[in-house]
């Protein structure tokens, strides 16, 4: 296989980015586009508008097609809340793969307040939206993908657990006579 393009989704505080770095640790050739540091540099002030949003999220389908193109493995760690976005990727990359984190957002809500500072997250984001800041899951909707290739309910599951299950996805994916996903 040339490159492979994993979109892990989920809400905010499903394991995203817990699961992007344990697949790191498994895989270390692996580039990771982490939205939370994308959005820094993108919009520097962000307002998490759909406007915004629809560009931040084309950008990092294009920065993924790009990476790919030149053989890269690489992991986007994006909650991507509509559809479209995620389905782009798939339209743009030969060899993509979602991998939906399945959590409740009471588990998510808990987590975020948990949260260590890491890969620049904003800080109390579900408490923002409660005050009506547009979060997924709260004020915006998050649209679960259809078909991911592969779901982890890492409400169920501790978080070396839900990266083991990853690595595995990802081995047989790598290691596979199959050199298309779709």
């Amino acid at each position: 296989m040339n490159g492979l393009v994993l979109w892990i989704t989920g809400l905010p505080g499903s394991g995203k980015s817990t699961i992007a770095d344990g697949i790191m640790r498994a895989y270390p050739d692996f580039v990771i586009l982490r939205m939370d540091e994308i959005r820094r540099l993108i919009t520097p002030i962000p307002t998490y508008s759909e406007d915004e949003r629809e560009i931040v999220y084309r950008a990092i389908v294009y920065m993924a097609k790009v990476l790919y193109r030149l053989k890269h493995n690489v992991i986007i760690d994006a909650t991507a809340n509509r559809r479209r976005w995620r389905e782009l990727a798939r339209q743009n990359i030969q060899n993509f793969a979602e991998i939906y984190l399945r959590c409740p957002i009471d588990a998510c809500q808990r987590r975020e307040k948990e949260r260590q500072d890491t890969h620049l997250a904003p800080k109390n984001i579900y408490k923002k939206g409660l005050e009506g800041s547009p979060v997924p899951g709260i004020t915006v909707p998050y649209e679960e993908p259809l078909n991911p290739e592969l779901t982890i309910d890492t409400s169920r599951l501790k978080p070396e657990e839900s990266i083991t299950i990853a690595v595995n996805f990802i081995s047989d994916l790598l290691h596979s006579k199959n050199t298309q996903i779709q």
